[in-house]
C-alpha cells in the first residue's frame, strides 16, 4: 500500500508541482503540516494514512493552486488537506487497476508540530527545501 501512495506522491511532485524529489531515510524534526486521512482495504483492515510536509512543500502547493506567494496559516492547513486528498485520492486509483482497491475517508487536518506520529510504514520524499512525509498505521478493529 505505500508503494501505490509512494507513486501517486512522485507523480503530484513531478506533473504538478514540477519538482523532484528523492526517496530520503530520515526526515527533519521541524514545523510540520500534518493531515490524514482513514482508509478501508477491501478485506476490511483500517488504515490511517498521514500526509506531512514542511512549510515549503506547502506553500509550493498554495502558489501552484492560488497562486499566492506568501499564504497565511489557515489557507496552509486547506492546501495540506488538498494535498492529502490529492494524493491519496490518485493512490485509490492506481490500487483499483492492480486489483487491490480501498475505500478513503475525508481528510483531517491533524496540526502544525515536528511529525511524531507512530507508524507502521514510512516514505520521506524530499529535494533540497521540500519534505514530504507518508506514513501508514493500521487501526485496531
Amino acid at each position: 500500500m505505500i508503494k501505490t501512495i509512494e507513486t501517486a506522491a512522485k507523480n503530484f511532485c513531478t506533473h504538478q508541482l514540477r519538482m523532484e524529489c528523492q526517496n530520503q531515510e530520515k526526515y527533519d524534526k521541524v514545523r510540520t503540516f500534518i493531515a490524514y486521512i482513514d482508509i478501508i482495504s477491501n478485506n476490511s483492515d483500517k488504515y490511517r494514512v498521514f500526509i506531512a510536509a514542511n512549510e515549503a512543500f506547502i506553500q509550493s502547493v498554495a502558489t501552484l493552486f492560488l497562486e499566492e506567494e506568501q499564504s497565511d496559516e489557515e489557507t496552509l492547513q486547506d492546501m495540506t488537506l488538498e494535498t492529502a486528498n490529492l494524493i491519496v485520492g490518485s493512490a485509490k486509483v492506481l490500487a483499483e487497476e492492480s486489483q487491490n482497491p480501498y475505500d478513503i475517508g475525508t481528510p483531517s487536518f491533524e496540526g502544525i508540530t515536528a511529525f511524531e506520529k507512530e507508524y507502521d510504514e514510512i516514505t520521506i520524499l524530499s529535494n533540497a527545501a521540500n519534505e514530504l512525509i507518508i506514513a501508514i498505521k493500521e487501526l485496531d478493529a
